[in-house]
């Protein structure tokens, strides 16, 4: 049976976690007394040992929460020295390979901080703690110490090819994502606009050919009305007024279907908001929400996904608010907050300012406000342009309709 619905970053960290507690079981067996007796040290270097163990767990849980992210870089660098130092100090107070396994569980960790060519040299640094640890060894010289300590390291490789692997999928998986969730919301856009395009298009053949015709049928039959007998001119007049009416009704149809001509974006934006991994996405829009011009519109889009991908990718937030408000007949607000960590000092980045380009190629503008631990919050004003004036358009303001039970 083939697996394909689990969470490779959650996998990882439980194998690692797994790996560790069996490399730590010796500790609280005889064996470590034993050990320490052989070594002549006394049975505070036990509790030290274990201490020193218990430091590398507790520094993994906290390096490999919300695995992957972009923040905290460098408290997760210290981490990993930390957990190094508390894995070659358990090998020293043993004198055993306890160290060397720790390390290997340290270098899952490594593609997942550190770019790959830093993570090789990481891993080369640490044969070469291990190989001095080994060398300390009453029953190694320094050749057995460097042949043990590449053995280790050559499990350590293994386990960082692997989790490189793992870490490009994870990455590449979150890209197919987005592109996927800016595909669909793209299609929803083009539906709209061939939508749109194919009203306006039954709307010039009625109002070009069709009332046309009727407007030539109206004069001929004015014409005849004033030609024809008295009894024929009943039937006349009869005739000319069913085309008055047929092109009267003709051209209610034709600004029917002209009055709607703006984009809907509920379902593009209901695209961009599912499926989010570790984010859950409230979105609160008008009940008729709808731009006229595509443009705008696609800029809209673009916007509401950077700041969906912000949010999962530095906030590490579990909420993401959207809220999206009319604020006038020609101004769009869009307010967006999450519950993530915040910031004392905002540094926008390529997104926010190609964010800021868009927008202020249509009068736009956007500003942002966060503190650390309050979460981020940012608010998009957009300007729509000239209201629609065509007869019978529904106002923006419109409230939604009220079901009567």
């Amino acid at each position: 049976m083939v697996m394909t619905n689990f969470n490779h970053k959650r996998l990882l960290r439980i194998t690692g976690l797994f790996a560790y507690l069996c490399d730590g079981t010796p500790l609280f067996t005889e064996w470590a007394t034993h050990r320490l007796d052989l070594l002549h040290r006394a049975n505070f270097a036990l509790l030290l040992c274990m201490q020193f163990y218990l430091v590398f767990g507790v520094v993994y849980l906290l390096v490999t929460n919300n695995l992957g992210s972009r923040t905290r870089v460098g408290a997760r660098l210290f981490g990993l020295l930390l957990m190094t130092a508390a894995a070659l100090l358990v090998g020293w107070y043993t004198h055993s390979g306890l160290s060397a396994i720790l390390l290997v569980v340290a270098s899952l960790i490594l593609p997942w901080v550190v770019p790959f060519w830093i993570g090789i040299a990481w891993m080369v640094l640490q044969a070469v703690c291990l190989t001095a640890l080994f060398s300390t060894f009453p029953d190694y010289n320094l050749i057995q110490a460097f042949l043990q300590a590449c053995l280790y390291t050559a499990f350590s490789g293994l386990v960082f090819v692997v989790s490189t692997v793992a870490s490009q999928q994870a990455e590449e998986r979150e890209a197919q994502r987005r592109l996927n969730s800016e595909l669909r919301a793209t299609r929803a856009l083009l539906a709209e606009s061939t939508r749109i395009a194919e009203r306006m298009r039954i709307a010039r053949e009625l109002h070009d050919l069709i009332g046309h015709h009727l407007t030539a049928l109206s004069l001929n039959l004015e014409v005849a009305s004033h030609l024809s007998n008295e009894s024929a001119g009943v039937h006349v007049r009869k005739a000319q007024s069913t085309a008055r009416l047929l092109l009267t009704d003709v051209r209610e149809a034709v600004s029917e279907l002209r009055q709607d001509d703006a984009i809907d974006l509920t379902q593009a934006l209901h695209s961009l908001v599912d499926g989010v991994p570790s984010l859950h996405v409230h979105l609160n829009i008008p009940p008729r929400f709808s731009v006229e011009d595509p443009r705008r519109a696609q800029v809209l889009l673009r916007c509401v996904q950077e700041i969906i991908t912000n949010t999962a990718r530095h906030a590490e937030a579990r909420n993401l608010w959207l809220s999206f408000t009319y604020e006038d007949e020609t101004l769009l607000s869009l307010s967006a907050r999450d519950d993530g960590r915040g910031a004392s000092d905002i540094t926008p980045g390529n997104g926010l300012s190609g964010m800021r380009e868009r927008l202020a190629e249509f009068g736009g503008n956007v500003t942002m406000e966060s503190e650390a631990g309050q979460g981020f919050a940012l608010t998009i004003r957009l300007p729509l342009g000239e209201p629609s004036v065509l007869a019978h358009t529904p106002s923006r303001f419109e409230p939604p309709a009220l079901s009567l039970t």
